[in-house]
């Protein structure tokens, strides 16, 4: 190649390096940071609330028919929906990775208007509501009260009225959710001076349609020619609770009239009564923002915080807010240890080469080359639209050891010219590269197509590889770029002809660059005859390149898999469940007996407890849950990392904890892949049969997987034992009275459910107005009998048509791909990998499940299950075939590439065999260093290869053309392979934040490339020979420069 016009223009290529950085800088300071790119599916939630009504009910009444419709709409992956005991359904849809979430929630809001007719009318009136969530919490904050002055209501409107309208406007927020309730005004009857007044809760709910309307009324003197004209106003809706409380019931002839507030207490209170929550141990309220798809969380979060900062000052006294869970802590923290790593990995490799080369100025050549590829590829990483996050910044530390490859290619190919006399380094810089012009090229090709057929892959891993890959293949490109062009330049400006020895004075650092020299002098003597030895004996050499690929498949099969190692991340969630049927006030208690366990945790810096909600298992008076923040990671000791945390925390909760669940973990390293770390699936009933039977079923098939050793364990938070009443009316009995059963149902609900019946406006908000019993009335069983029912003008007591049985029934029903489920979570031993859990479970669920009842994973089970190792297999394959490809296309051969490919296996197996000593699992981040080797291994195989046959089209014979070759590219070789294995050592033996996923990567590198260099040198020249042989009996060789004139140099230099 002729790449003179560089050498001899060096302006032109420090401009082109010069622009490469400059845009590199613009890139960087636009590219959005986030943890991991966006990797889960687009889901779309449909809520709805059928006020009073039970689990069962809502099931058939409102999530039946809007599954109908949802069901099969466009790039769908599973739903999942919930109904439960306190009227409220939702649905979750899935979507394909990729799929744009705003057509998704058109797609799905079109499909839920074709099922509004099939809803009960008081589903309609509140309405449906469909909305994209991005499931990726960004931040949880809470509002609370230092000194207990305010209550909850009070403050969950402060958030819902003053701060969250706020939050939602900030660019970039998807949701922001109070964890709390509305204000409402809330109607408390009293059913004993109802029934004296011949009254029912429908009466009441009539007079608030009559009398708390907006209206219309019009104008005086419109177009009438007058010379004013008035506007008529009516007072409109109601606004407090005095005048609700004067709204006019009845009315009689001689004037006495019944009031609203005769027969009712009226207060502002709260639109559910079903949750409650605490910050710090005082009374808060917890809000949580979601990011929209796309955004750049780091912003988002870091604007959400000046305006938290801002609005403190306007507070009332006395309230404070508290942030309970940052996405940014972990991301920043990891970062930093990123680029730490970068840094030392850095000055390791410039110290590897400055001792190879032995002169500064060549080590500065590398030096240099690697910051303009690095940054350079920020451009091209803004242009393709990736975000700055773990995995683009892990490949760039991998990256460094590829980048500084070439530019020693270069510098050491010069170097041995200057070896060989020669006087200019212009012209030795011009003779070496148009040499290694060619090599250049091909190993660029050759890495980067490994990565290219990675950009493929579809799902969760495929956003990983394609993040990873491009981000390196980018990389290498840059660093071509500069090995052709600013490298060589660099060379004839900065290296100089070498001196004679003995005409200047040894210092110090000589005398060791002398002895360095000398020891591999006697190396590279050894170094030859073992290769004669290798090519000598063919049998061994193919026998140890087959042993090698037996060795990697054991070794693939028997490493644990996974999809991300789980981290520290700063957070814990604590869930617990107590017995079903529990009221809210016990759990309560029980919830701050929890929390005092953990305050008194000293690594914890604060927490926030909701009652009334799990994030496992949904709502309901028996759940509750703790978000716990810890303190920095510089502030933790080691012992205090989150798992130890975890494990102290249910040594010390198994004491105070005595009925009931509780469940300790940390949250998952994935965002928007359900709640817990682990495992799991949906068991489904796909006969529709009892849930009794099914829960029989599910406890069976619970109890075999428990007994498997690979799994810790596993549980379902379903349970149909919370205790529950049948109402039984008897028809006849009503048909004789004149009143029909909807009637008696319309009552109870009225006194006991409740009849969302009318709206208000204040603050600025439309709130509800509700009409309820007062808590007093609607204590136990007891109380229905002083409800009362109209019959004509009679009012009968309602228990004459109404009896009630004891039964039990579930408090959530779910359903996953409309068949009646219960999930089930749960986590394997530590050591068994999430990939080994799913099998134990395949097997356990094919010897127990009876026919009619199946299993589906959900969550990021269903991705890694997707992507199984069978993908890993194809893309690996295809890795190889582009870069079998690419050779024979250079080497104009079909032949000779095997030389190249049959010495991978060898740094494959390696990466295993570290994996195996550091105890890591097989996951995406190992299966990229893989992915990365198979590049570098061919690279060294490359060098050797193209110049034995650069020595072979001289005339030498194959066999000392094979061994003068790899002689002449040992220095390079080692040099480029121990760079990257000390460059990466820091990776290997990471510890801090994001330490595993680091590790992992390190472990794979570095163990693949030191045992795959040991094993190339020796066997890729022995491979070569034989490859060569079968070549040239189908296509004898073209000789080139028979006269030796270019090679008699270097011929020279070895019969020394």
């Amino acid at each position: 190649m002729k790449l003179d016009k560089f050498i001899n223009r060096p302006v032109l290529s420090t401009v082109i390096s010069i622009l490469i950085v400059i845009l590199g800088i613009l890139g960087l300071v636009s590219l959005p940071i986030t943890q991991y790119p966006d990797i889960a599916p687009p889901t779309i939630h449909v809520s709805a609330t059928y006020t009073g009504a039970n689990a069962q009910t809502v099931l058939n009444s409102v999530i039946a028919p809007l599954e109908e419709q949802i069901n099969g709409v466009e790039n769908m992956m599973y739903m999942t929906s919930t109904a439960s005991n306190n009227g409220d359904a939702g649905i979750d849809v899935y979507f394909k990775q990729g799929t744009d979430p705003d057509m998704a929630a058109v797609n799905v809001q079109n499909r839920v208007t074709k099922a509004q007719g099939f809803l009960p009318a008081e589903v309609t009136q509140i309405g449906v509501t469909t909305q994209k969530r991005q499931t990726s919490m960004l931040l949880g904050f809470a509002i609370y009260s230092e000194d207990d002055q305010y209550d909850i209501k009070f403050l969950e409107n402060y958030a819902n009225i003053n701060i969250i309208p706020e939050v939602k406007r900030i660019p970039g927020v998807g949701d922001a959710m109070v964890m709390g309730a509305d204000y409402s005004m809330r109607i408390w009857l009293k059913p004993d001076v109802m029934a004296q007044y011949k009254l029912m809760p429908t009466d009441v709910s009539a007079a608030l349609a009559e009398q708390n309307i907006e209206a219309a009324p019009g104008q005086f003197g419109e177009n009438g020619d007058q010379s004013f004209q008035y506007v008529m106003r009516y007072k409109g809706r109601l606004q407090t609770e005095e005048e609700f409380g004067d709204i006019v019931i009845k009315a009689t002839e001689n004037g006495e009239i019944l009031r609203l507030k005769d027969i009712a207490t009226i207060e502002l209170g709260r639109l559910t009564y079903g949750f409650n929550n605490r910050v710090n141990g005082h009374t808060g309220v917890t809000s949580i923002i979601f990011q929209t798809a796309g955004s750049n969380a780091t912003q988002i979060i870091k604007d959400i915080e000046a305006y938290l900062a801002q609005a403190e000052k306007q507070f009332p006294a006395g309230i404070k807010t508290e942030v309970l869970l940052n996405a940014n802590d972990f991301l920043f923290a990891s970062i930093e240890e990123v680029i730490k790593t970068l840094v030392e990995a850095f000055i390791l490799v410039f110290f590897v080469v400055y001792i190879f080369l032995q002169d500064f100025r060549s080590t500065l050549i590398p030096a240099i080359a690697i910051p303009v590829a690095l940054i350079g590829t920020f451009f091209a990483l803004y242009l393709i639209g990736f975000s700055l996050n773990l995995l683009t910044l892990c490949a760039m530390v991998l990256a460094i050891a590829i980048v500084v490859d070439d530019a020693i290619v270069v510098v050491e190919g010069v170097h041995a010219k200057l070896d060989q006399g020669y006087k200019s380094s212009r012209k030795a810089s011009i003779d070496a590269m148009s040499e290694l012009g060619g090599a250049i090229v091909s190993i660029t090709l050759v890495m980067m197509s490994v990565f290219i057929p990675v950009s493929f892959m579809g799902g969760t891993s495929g956003t990983f590889y394609r993040q990873f890959g491009l981000t390196m293949a980018i990389a290498i490109g840059f660093s071509a770029i500069n090995a052709l062009t600013l490298s060589p330049a660099l060379c004839a400006l900065f290296l100089k002809p070498h001196q004679k020895e003995g005409e200047k004075k040894m210092s110090l650092i000589d005398r060791f660059h002398t002895s360095f020299n000398t020891a591999y002098d006697i190396v590279l003597k050894k170094y030859k005859r073992q290769t004669s030895f290798f090519i000598n004996h063919k049998w061994l050499s193919m026998g140890t390149v087959i042993a090698s690929v037996i060795v990697l498949f054991f070794l693939m099969k028997s490493t644990p898999t996974g999809l991300v190692p789980n981290e520290d991340t700063g957070t814990i969630f604590a869930m617990v469940s107590m017995p079903p049927g529990t009221s809210m006030e016990r759990t309560d208690a029980m919830m701050q007996k929890v929390d005092s366990i953990i305050a008194a945790i000293p690594a914890v810096k604060g927490r926030t407890q909701i009652t009334g909600y799990n994030f496992v298992a949904g709502q309901g008076n028996s759940y509750g849950s703790i978000i716990v923040k810890l303190k920095d990671w510089k502030e933790r000791s080691a012992e205090e990392s989150s798992d130890n945390i975890i494990k102290m925390l249910y040594g010390k909760s198994a004491q105070a904890f005595n009925e009931g669940q509780i469940l300790f973990f940390a949250p998952p390293m994935i965002p928007g892949y359900g709640v817990s770390s682990g495992f799991e699936f949906n068991l489904q009933d796909k006969t529709g049969g009892d849930l009794n039977d099914f829960f029989k079923i599910a406890q069976n098939f619970l109890a075999k997987l428990n007994a498997r050793p690979e799994i810790a364990a596993a549980q379902t938070s379903f349970s149909p034992v919370f205790p529950q009443y049948m109402i039984d009316i008897d028809a006849a009995k009503c048909k004789q009275a004149g009143i029909s059963p909807r009637d008696i149902l319309i009552t109870l609900q009225g006194y006991y459910g409740g009849l969302y019946s009318s709206n208000f406006n204040r603050f600025g908000k439309l709130y509800r107005v509700m009409i309820q019993a007062d808590p007093q009335s609607r204590i136990s069983p007891e109380t229905l009998n002083s409800i009362k029912v109209r019959n004509g003008n009679e009012m009968a007591p309602i228990t004459q048509f109404v009896t009630l049985k004891k039964v039990y029934g579930p408090d959530n029903i779910t359903r996953f791909n409309m068949y009646t489920s219960m999930k089930v979570n749960g986590s394997p031993v530590p050591g068994v990998s999430s990939g080994d859990a799913i099998k134990v479970i395949e097997e356990v669920a094919a010897e127990t499940l009876p026919v009619g009842y199946g299993y589906e994973f959900s969550g990021i089970t269903r991705e890694e299950q997707s992507t199984g190792a069978n993908t890993t297999v194809i893309i690996f394959a295809l890795c190889l075939v582009f870069v079998y490809l690419l050779l024979s296309a250079q080497y104009e051969s079909y032949i000779l590439p095997l030389a190249v490919i049959l010495s991978i296996p060898f740094g494959l197996a390696g990466s295993f065999i570290f994996a195996q000593m550091m105890s890591v699992e097989n996951n995406i981040y190992l299966q990229i260093a893989l992915i990365m080797l198979v590049g570098l291994l061919a690279k060294n195989a490359i060098l050797i290869v193209e110049f034995a046959l650069d020595r072979r089209k001289t005339g030498m014979s194959i066999v000392d053309s094979a061994i003068q070759g790899a002689a002449a590219r040992l220095r390079p070789i080692l040099m480029t392979s121990l760079a990257m294995v000390i460059g990466l050592l820091p990776m290997m033996f990471a510890h801090g934040v994001g330490a595993n996923g680091n590790s992992t990567l390190g472990t794979g590198a570095v163990g693949g490339m030191f045992i795959g260099m040991v094993c190339q040198i020796f066997i890729v020249p022995a491979l070569f020979v034989i490859f060569e042989i079968i070549q040239e009996k189908f296509k004898p060789i073209e000789w080139h420069d028979t006269d030796n004139s270019e090679i008699e140099a270097e011929i020279e230099q070895y019969t020394k």
